[in-house]
Protein backbone atom coordinates (compact mmCIF):
# COMPACT_ATOMS: atom_id res chain seq x y z
CA UNK A 1 0.00 0.00 0.00
CA UNK A 2 1.47 3.42 -0.89
CA UNK A 3 1.81 6.27 1.89
CA UNK A 4 -0.50 8.65 1.78
CA UNK A 5 2.35 11.39 2.20
CA UNK A 6 3.55 10.79 -1.32
CA UNK A 7 6.48 12.83 -3.35
CA UNK A 8 5.57 16.24 -4.33
CA UNK A 9 2.71 16.39 -6.78
CA UNK A 10 3.48 16.73 -10.85
CA UNK A 11 0.73 19.60 -10.88
CA UNK A 12 1.70 21.43 -7.80
CA UNK A 13 1.06 24.73 -8.58
CA UNK A 14 2.58 26.49 -5.59
CA UNK A 15 5.88 27.82 -6.60
CA UNK A 16 4.19 29.88 -8.88
CA UNK A 17 3.55 32.03 -5.66
CA UNK A 18 6.21 31.78 -3.65
CA UNK A 19 10.00 31.14 -3.86
CA UNK A 20 10.73 31.18 0.01
CA UNK A 21 8.81 27.60 0.94
CA UNK A 22 9.91 24.44 0.56
CA UNK A 23 8.39 21.21 0.02
CA UNK A 24 8.30 18.60 2.82
CA UNK A 25 8.56 14.75 2.63
CA UNK A 26 5.07 14.47 4.70
CA UNK A 27 3.36 16.48 1.46
CA UNK A 28 2.97 20.17 2.62
CA UNK A 29 5.03 23.28 2.17
CA UNK A 30 6.73 25.00 4.89
CA UNK A 31 8.14 28.78 5.52
CA UNK A 32 11.63 29.19 6.49
CA UNK A 33 10.41 31.51 9.61
CA UNK A 34 7.30 31.44 12.04
CA UNK A 35 5.04 34.39 13.11
CA UNK A 36 3.03 34.81 16.29
CA UNK A 37 -0.82 34.94 15.84
CA UNK A 38 -3.59 35.72 18.21
CA UNK A 39 -5.43 31.89 18.10
CA UNK A 40 -5.19 29.31 20.50
CA UNK A 41 -2.74 26.57 20.47
CA UNK A 42 -5.18 24.16 21.24
CA UNK A 43 -7.69 25.89 18.60
CA UNK A 44 -7.23 23.44 15.76
CA UNK A 45 -7.45 20.02 17.48
CA UNK A 46 -10.75 21.15 19.21
CA UNK A 47 -12.18 22.73 15.92
CA UNK A 48 -11.17 19.32 14.64
CA UNK A 49 -13.15 17.08 16.96
CA UNK A 50 -16.23 19.00 16.34
CA UNK A 51 -16.11 19.96 12.57
CA UNK A 52 -17.67 17.07 11.12
CA UNK A 53 -20.60 17.22 13.41
CA UNK A 54 -21.50 19.94 13.75
CA UNK A 55 -24.43 22.48 12.13
CA UNK A 56 -22.47 26.02 12.13
CA UNK A 57 -19.65 24.45 10.17
CA UNK A 58 -21.71 22.68 7.47
CA UNK A 59 -23.98 25.63 7.00
CA UNK A 60 -21.06 28.18 7.23
CA UNK A 61 -19.14 26.02 4.59
CA UNK A 62 -22.28 25.58 2.74
CA UNK A 63 -22.92 29.64 2.48
CA UNK A 64 -19.66 30.30 1.52
CA UNK A 65 -19.40 27.65 -1.55
CA UNK A 66 -22.77 29.44 -2.56
CA UNK A 67 -21.15 32.76 -2.16
CA UNK A 68 -17.95 32.11 -3.77
CA UNK A 69 -19.75 30.60 -6.75
CA UNK A 70 -21.78 33.49 -7.68
CA UNK A 71 -18.27 34.85 -8.45
CA UNK A 72 -15.83 32.06 -9.09
CA UNK A 73 -16.07 29.33 -11.44
CA UNK A 74 -13.26 26.12 -11.76
CA UNK A 75 -11.44 28.30 -14.56
CA UNK A 76 -10.69 31.36 -12.49
CA UNK A 77 -7.81 29.73 -10.45
CA UNK A 78 -7.03 28.66 -7.37
CA UNK A 79 -8.63 30.58 -4.19
CA UNK A 80 -6.09 30.43 -1.28
CA UNK A 81 -7.81 29.44 1.71
CA UNK A 82 -5.73 31.70 4.43
CA UNK A 83 -5.92 30.54 8.27
CA UNK A 84 -7.54 27.69 6.82
CA UNK A 85 -7.33 25.46 10.02
CA UNK A 86 -7.78 22.06 9.91
CA UNK A 87 -9.24 22.24 6.06
CA UNK A 88 -12.61 21.85 6.28
CA UNK A 89 -13.81 25.15 4.64
CA UNK A 90 -10.76 24.21 1.68
CA UNK A 91 -11.91 20.52 1.14
CA UNK A 92 -15.89 21.76 1.10
CA UNK A 93 -14.53 24.11 -1.83
CA UNK A 94 -12.53 20.86 -3.47
CA UNK A 95 -15.40 19.17 -3.14
CA UNK A 96 -17.51 21.37 -4.97
CA UNK A 97 -15.04 21.60 -8.36
CA UNK A 98 -13.15 24.64 -7.45
CA UNK A 99 -9.41 24.36 -6.89
CA UNK A 100 -7.53 26.00 -3.58
CA UNK A 101 -5.01 26.30 -2.04
CA UNK A 102 -4.44 25.88 1.87
CA UNK A 103 -2.41 28.22 3.95
CA UNK A 104 -2.48 27.42 7.79
CA UNK A 105 0.41 28.31 10.40
CA UNK A 106 -0.20 25.73 12.85
CA UNK A 107 1.47 22.51 11.94
CA UNK A 108 -1.38 20.37 13.48
CA UNK A 109 -4.07 22.10 11.03
CA UNK A 110 -1.94 21.77 8.16
CA UNK A 111 -1.39 18.00 8.87
CA UNK A 112 -5.03 17.40 9.36
CA UNK A 113 -6.02 19.33 6.41
CA UNK A 114 -3.34 17.18 4.46
CA UNK A 115 -5.16 13.91 5.96
CA UNK A 116 -8.83 15.26 5.23
CA UNK A 117 -7.59 15.41 1.32
CA UNK A 118 -6.21 18.91 0.43
CA UNK A 119 -3.40 18.48 -1.70
CA UNK A 120 -1.91 21.83 -1.62
CA UNK A 121 -1.00 22.93 1.74
CA UNK A 122 1.27 25.44 3.32
CA UNK A 123 1.91 25.67 6.82
CA UNK A 124 2.77 29.62 6.98
CA UNK A 125 1.17 32.80 6.93
CA UNK A 126 1.07 34.90 4.15
CA UNK A 127 3.83 37.40 5.42
CA UNK A 128 6.29 34.25 6.31
CA UNK A 129 5.61 32.57 3.07
CA UNK A 130 6.57 35.78 1.26
CA UNK A 131 3.47 35.23 -1.85
CA UNK A 132 4.64 37.47 -4.52
CA UNK A 133 2.61 40.13 -4.78
CA UNK A 134 -0.35 40.88 -7.60
CA UNK A 135 -0.18 36.92 -8.21
CA UNK A 136 -2.94 35.48 -6.11
CA UNK A 137 -6.47 35.07 -7.98
CA UNK A 138 -8.85 35.18 -5.00
CA UNK A 139 -8.50 34.75 -0.86
CA UNK A 140 -10.49 33.39 1.29
CA UNK A 141 -10.31 34.32 4.80
CA UNK A 142 -13.04 32.42 7.15
CA UNK A 143 -13.15 34.09 10.37
CA UNK A 144 -9.51 34.95 10.11
CA UNK A 145 -10.21 38.84 10.42
CA UNK A 146 -11.15 38.92 13.65
CA UNK A 147 -7.98 37.98 15.04
CA UNK A 148 -5.73 40.36 13.55
CA UNK A 149 -5.18 43.36 15.48
CA UNK A 150 -4.40 45.63 12.81
CA UNK A 151 -7.37 44.51 10.39
CA UNK A 152 -7.13 46.77 8.47
CA UNK A 153 -3.31 46.56 7.66
CA UNK A 154 -3.69 42.38 7.01
CA UNK A 155 -6.65 43.84 4.21
CA UNK A 156 -4.44 46.22 2.55
CA UNK A 157 -2.16 43.41 2.85
CA UNK A 158 -4.33 41.29 0.98
CA UNK A 159 -5.20 43.44 -1.77
CA UNK A 160 -1.48 43.70 -2.40
CA UNK A 161 -1.26 39.78 -2.77
CA UNK A 162 -4.68 39.58 -5.18
CA UNK A 163 -4.35 40.03 -9.01
CA UNK A 164 -5.86 42.96 -10.70
CA UNK A 165 -9.51 42.45 -10.11
CA UNK A 166 -9.00 39.43 -7.75
CA UNK A 167 -11.65 38.49 -5.30
CA UNK A 168 -11.51 38.08 -1.53
CA UNK A 169 -14.09 36.45 0.48
CA UNK A 170 -14.14 35.86 4.44
CA UNK A 171 -16.26 35.86 7.07
CA UNK A 172 -16.22 37.17 10.97
CA UNK A 173 -18.42 37.41 13.88
CA UNK A 174 -21.06 39.63 14.10
CA UNK A 175 -21.91 42.20 16.64
CA UNK A 176 -19.75 43.55 19.25
CA UNK A 177 -22.45 43.62 21.85
CA UNK A 178 -22.51 39.75 21.65
CA UNK A 179 -18.94 39.70 22.94
CA UNK A 180 -18.16 36.76 25.17
CA UNK A 181 -15.63 34.80 26.66
CA UNK A 182 -15.48 32.64 23.97
CA UNK A 183 -14.37 35.74 22.02
CA UNK A 184 -11.71 36.29 24.90
CA UNK A 185 -10.55 32.60 24.65
CA UNK A 186 -10.68 32.33 20.84
CA UNK A 187 -7.99 34.95 20.23
CA UNK A 188 -10.61 37.40 18.97
CA UNK A 189 -9.86 41.87 19.01
CA UNK A 190 -13.32 42.31 17.85
CA UNK A 191 -16.80 41.48 16.24
CA UNK A 192 -18.25 43.53 13.10
CA UNK A 193 -21.53 45.09 11.94
CA UNK A 194 -21.69 44.86 7.93
CA UNK A 195 -21.71 48.81 7.94
CA UNK A 196 -17.58 48.80 9.66
CA UNK A 197 -16.38 45.71 7.99
CA UNK A 198 -17.64 47.12 4.45
CA UNK A 199 -16.35 50.51 5.31
CA UNK A 200 -12.56 48.91 6.31
CA UNK A 201 -12.59 47.11 3.15
CA UNK A 202 -13.29 50.15 1.02
CA UNK A 203 -10.78 51.62 2.95
CA UNK A 204 -8.34 48.86 2.23
CA UNK A 205 -8.93 48.99 -1.71
CA UNK A 206 -11.65 46.99 -1.81
CA UNK A 207 -15.15 47.19 -4.26
CA UNK A 208 -17.95 45.16 -2.82
CA UNK A 209 -19.87 42.52 -4.36
CA UNK A 210 -21.83 40.77 -2.03
CA UNK A 211 -22.54 41.35 1.80
CA UNK A 212 -24.82 39.17 4.38
CA UNK A 213 -25.26 38.17 7.32
CA UNK A 214 -26.09 34.54 8.04
CA UNK A 215 -26.89 32.66 11.38
CA UNK A 216 -30.01 35.04 11.16
CA UNK A 217 -31.52 32.95 13.93
CA UNK A 218 -28.22 33.22 16.41
CA UNK A 219 -27.57 36.67 17.85
CA UNK A 220 -30.52 36.19 20.75
CA UNK A 221 -30.08 32.86 21.61
CA UNK A 222 -25.66 34.08 21.76
CA UNK A 223 -26.78 37.36 23.87
CA UNK A 224 -28.63 34.76 26.35
CA UNK A 225 -26.68 31.89 26.63
CA UNK A 226 -23.45 33.28 26.52
CA UNK A 227 -22.79 37.52 26.43
CA UNK A 228 -25.76 37.77 29.22
CA UNK A 229 -24.02 34.41 31.16
CA UNK A 230 -20.60 36.62 30.85
CA UNK A 231 -22.09 39.34 32.00
CA UNK A 232 -23.67 37.98 34.91
CA UNK A 233 -19.99 35.97 35.96
CA UNK A 234 -21.87 33.04 35.53
CA UNK A 235 -19.31 31.58 32.95
CA UNK A 236 -15.93 31.41 33.73
CA UNK A 237 -14.36 29.81 30.64
CA UNK A 238 -16.00 27.89 27.14
CA UNK A 239 -14.97 24.16 28.31
CA UNK A 240 -14.66 21.68 25.11
CA UNK A 241 -17.77 19.56 26.33
CA UNK A 242 -20.09 22.74 26.37
CA UNK A 243 -18.27 24.19 23.22
CA UNK A 244 -19.23 19.89 21.87
CA UNK A 245 -23.03 20.32 23.25
CA UNK A 246 -23.46 24.22 21.09
CA UNK A 247 -22.48 22.13 17.92
CA UNK A 248 -24.30 19.67 17.85
CA UNK A 249 -27.68 19.58 15.75
CA UNK A 250 -30.54 19.46 17.27
CA UNK A 251 -33.69 16.22 17.01
CA UNK A 252 -36.81 16.15 16.15
CA UNK A 253 -39.07 19.28 15.22
CA UNK A 254 -35.77 21.24 16.18
CA UNK A 255 -33.82 20.13 13.41
CA UNK A 256 -36.59 20.93 10.70
CA UNK A 257 -36.77 24.51 11.79
CA UNK A 258 -33.18 24.95 11.47
CA UNK A 259 -32.76 22.84 8.18
CA UNK A 260 -35.99 26.07 7.36
CA UNK A 261 -33.32 28.28 8.10
CA UNK A 262 -30.32 27.00 6.72
CA UNK A 263 -32.47 26.31 3.41
CA UNK A 264 -33.98 30.00 3.09
CA UNK A 265 -30.65 31.60 3.70
CA UNK A 266 -28.48 29.43 0.89
CA UNK A 267 -31.79 30.90 -1.34
CA UNK A 268 -30.86 34.41 -0.09
CA UNK A 269 -27.53 33.73 -1.08
CA UNK A 270 -27.55 32.59 -4.16
CA UNK A 271 -29.98 35.17 -5.43
CA UNK A 272 -27.48 37.14 -4.05
CA UNK A 273 -29.67 38.96 -1.57
CA UNK A 274 -28.95 40.57 2.06
CA UNK A 275 -30.06 38.52 4.87
CA UNK A 276 -30.76 41.43 7.77
CA UNK A 277 -28.94 40.04 10.59
CA UNK A 278 -27.21 37.09 12.04
CA UNK A 279 -24.40 35.68 14.27
CA UNK A 280 -22.11 36.45 11.25
CA UNK A 281 -20.91 38.66 8.33
CA UNK A 282 -20.07 37.90 4.74
CA UNK A 283 -18.52 39.23 1.92
CA UNK A 284 -17.31 39.25 -1.45
CA UNK A 285 -15.02 41.90 -2.57
CA UNK A 286 -12.97 42.59 -5.54
CA UNK A 287 -9.71 44.52 -5.92
CA UNK A 288 -10.14 47.79 -7.45
CA UNK A 289 -7.67 49.32 -9.83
Amino acid sequence: MKSFFMSKPKSSFIEHFSNSIKYNSDGIYYADSSEIISYPDNGNVNCFEIEENSFWFRHRNNCIIKMIKNFHSSTDGPIFDVGGGNGFVAKGLLDAGLEVALVEPGPTGAINAKKRGVAHVICATTHTAQFKAGTIPAIGVFDVVEHIEDDIGFLKHLWELLVPGGMLYLTVPAYQFLWSQEDVEGGHFRRYTLSNLKKKMRHSGFDISYSSYIFSYLPIPIFLLRTLLNKLNLVESCASDSIKQDHSSPKGIGSKILNLFHNWELLKIRARKRIPLGGSCMVAAKKSD
